[in-house]
């Protein structure tokens, strides 16, 4: 780290140029990224649903269609009235763009005649499959709707592609609108908090280059796998707020090392070597919590862990390279333009004379305290126990959503539009089906409780395909317990039988998050332990900081289950009542354990550096507590302001994410690190820096310390 800070102060100009240069640059080219992103990556590659929809496609092909226009007359007309008109749009569809498969209400298909023809029989459907070459991207699908609209019918347009293409626009946008609130907001902010225009403007500076930054990240990563479309608004929401924080702790060490009478250049350096070890450690943590996301198999989950790391990564390099070169450029002009000359000064004494009487109120009743907060905490946390996992489905979009609103449309009022599970009969060994076995699973599926009727859609000498409709009202639960049971009926000698279908794909899911997350606790828990038992050399304080994060994240859950699943202020929120979504649970549980130890490194780098210039334990948390309570909590509050501007967005699933953002800010920020921490290390004296002697031997000669 010396030598990186002596290069970059002694080539400021350099290292400041070309860093800008080198993310604009890849910033442009990135912003390309929106139209490579997937919709999909919800499926549990390896599932038997995941096998089920594999076979279908192809054996049968495509079966899911893209596009399900429905159509409503109007002025007077009947169903058969707008056939012809219907009719002519179709054809002319297809003549334009590669189809796979058309089934019409006012087609020859009597089963799909039955299928497409709503409830109360005023309204009839067309569904569409693309061809899988067809050259149609998320950017251009847009285009295809109005080809299908006729006069005389009122069109609505459903469909998983429709639903998909409609996230990615709302996210799009979403976007545009969070980064325009939340930057003007995070710059006033900073103003007040740096009492200078000039140092607010460092962070926000950073904040846009990492954002860009990450985008090009993003692009890159669309060359080699699958990237979800809710990866650049995790990624920028990240990128924005971490550089922030980042900026936020470098430009007040710089000005720290100013005010006690260093050169800029000797300031510069120093704060690289204080402050720019502790973002560099901090990002190393956040990289740690963030690969754990990449054991699941579900691509969507991959991708937002991809979108965080491409945002730390982004962070964290600039603000190591772009930051102290433009600290060591503008000197003491960090504390230009200005309301009063000391302004930045007077803000900080107050601050440190603040967060010293709290501390001290503190020390003088750690039992107390601690206890106190720990069961506050704990009855925060407690609706957990009744937390269940559910599914992100198009309700997610908001209510007056034309594909939301197409949705509803089609699981009301068209009832046969294949709401069912799939079952695949295949034959092993050689070996032949018949007709009568395929019968005899058809037969046991429609005598399941919550099936409505069940019948052989396909077969062959070595594949029957059964489709079993759920019954009318069904809920996602009363589905999920029939699909168990469809895969609890026998298959004939010679034969195994796979249950697939939308409701099997998300229980497969859900299962699959289930069953690799202790693998993502173990990575996350076990690098932060060894990470930051090099930083610190001590073995009960990287214990003490996974504990604390764990009594985040059971508070933060404890809320969202409170909130969205048990639908207490769902109607001031605007969304609908929900279990928790099993791949935001996981990204929730991956930020907020980050950044709880985010948090936890810049409060006890400051407390280990007063220990280890002969502080005693009690001097050490005032120490730290002081010179860090304005930083952490200034932090926490612009990271609110970042995530409260993307939890405007009218989906659900981003609400989510910024609520339980919010909490887990506003509670491991300030309850936890300025209160529970403090009283902890009182209570806990000198054992807080204990270690067998072996284990300090290691980290003399490794730790990141030396």
């Amino acid at each position: 780290m010396t030598r990186w800070a002596q290069t970059v102060v002694a080539r400021k100009w350099w290292v400041l140029s070309l860093a800008v240069l080198i993310v604009l640059i890849s910033g442009v080219w990135g912003l390309g990224v929106f139209g490579k992103l997937s919709q999909g990556g919800f499926i549990d590659p390896g599932s038997d649903s995941a096998k089920v929809a594999d076979i279908i496609e192809d054996n049968l092909g495509p079966q899911t269609p893209d596009i399900i226009a429905i159509y409503s007359p109007t002025d007077g007309k009947t169903l058969d009235d707008i056939g012809p008109a219907v009719t002519a749009a179709v054809d002319q569809f297809k003549t334009e763009v590669p189809t796979a498969s058309v089934k019409s209400y006012w087609g020859t298909d009597a089963a799909a005649k039955a299928s497409l023809l709503s409830n109360d029989g005023s309204m009839a459907a067309v569904a569409i499959t693309l061809a899988p070459d067809s050259g149609v991207t998320p950017a251009t699908f847009a285009d295809l709707l109005p080809k299908l609209e006729v006069e005389g019918a009122e069109a609505q347009f459903a469909g998983n592609t429709v639903v998909g293409v409609a996230f990615n626009t709302k996210l799009e946008k979403d976007l545009v609108v969070a980064e325009a609130i939340a930057i003007p907001i995070t710059l006033v902010l900073l103003v007040f908090i740096f009492g200078g225009i000039v140092a607010a403007a460092v962070p926000v500076f950073v904040g846009v280059l990492s954002v860009l930054s990450a985008l090009a990240v993003l692009r890159i990563l669309t060359l080699i796998t699958d990237v979800s479309s809710f990866s650049i608004n995790v990624a920028s929401l990240l990128g924005l707020g971490l550089a922030i924080d980042y900026g936020l702790f470098v430009v007040g060490r710089f000005r720290e090392e100013l005010n006690s009478g260093s050169d800029p250049g000797a300031a510069a350096q120093r704060t690289v070597l204080t402050a720019g070890r502790t973002v560099m450690f901090s990002g190393l943590l956040l990289i740690c919590a963030f690969s754990g996301m990449l054991v699941f198999p579900q691509a969507v989950i991959r991708s937002l862990g991809f979108g965080a790391i491409a945002a730390v990564l982004s962070a964290a390099v600039l603000s190591l390279t772009a930051v102290p070169a433009l600290l060591a450029i503008l000197g003491h002009r960090i504390n230009a333009l200005t309301w009063r000359k000391d302004a930045a000064q007077r803000g900080e004494e107050r601050s440190r004379k603040f967060w010293g009487r709290v501390v001290t109120w503190v020390m003088k009743r750690p039992v107390a305290v601690s206890v106190t907060i720990v069961a506050v905490l704990l009855v925060m946390a407690s609706p957990l126990l009744g937390a269940r996992l559910g599914e992100l489905s198009y309700t997610a979009l908001p209510d007056n959503d034309p594909a939301r609103v197409a949705m509803d449309t089609l699981v009301n009022d068209f009832p046969q539009t294949g709401n069912g599970a799939t079952m695949i009969l295949q034959a092993e060994d050689g070996n032949t089906l018949t007709p009568a076995e395929g019968a005899a699973i058809a037969e046991s599926a429609g005598q399941v409780e919550g099936i409505g009727q069940a019948t052989v859609v396909a077969s062959t000498n070595q594949l029957i395909a059964v489709q079993a409709l759920y019954s009318e009202g069904s809920t996602s639960q009363s589905q999920s317990t029939a699909v168990t049971d469809l895969r609890a009926i026998s298959a004939p000698d010679g034969t195994v039988l796979l249950v697939g279908g939308g409701q099997a794909m998300v229980d497969d899911g859900n299962n699959a998050v289930l069953h690799w997350l202790p693998v993502m606790i173990l990575i996350m828990v076990g690098s932060t332990l060894i990470l930051l038992f090099l930083a610190f050399g001590s073995v009960v304080l990287p214990i003490k900081a996974v504990l604390m994060a764990a009594l985040s994240l059971a508070t933060t859950f404890g809320v969202l289950t409170f909130v969205f699943q048990d639908g207490h202020g769902v109607e001031l929120l605007g969304v609908s009542q929900t279990p928790l979504e099993a791949t935001f649970v996981v990204l929730i549980l991956a930020v907020v354990f980050g950044l709880s130890t985010d948090y936890e490194v810049f409060l006890m780098s400051r407390m280990v550096e007063a220990k280890n210039a002969g502080a005693t334990t009690e001097e050490a948390v005032k120490f730290g507590t002081e010179r860090t309570g304005r930083i952490v909590t200034a932090a926490a509050l612009l990271l609110i302001v970042v995530t409260g501007a993307f939890a405007m967005s009218g989906l659900s699933v981003m609400k989510f994410l910024g609520v339980g953002m919010i909490v887990a800010l506003i509670v491991d920020a300030t309850i936890i690190r300025m209160l529970l921490v403090p009283s902890l290390v009182k209570l806990m004296g000198e054992a807080n820096w204990w270690a067998p002697a072996w284990m300090k031997k290691v980290h003399a000669k490794v730790g990141i310390g030396h």
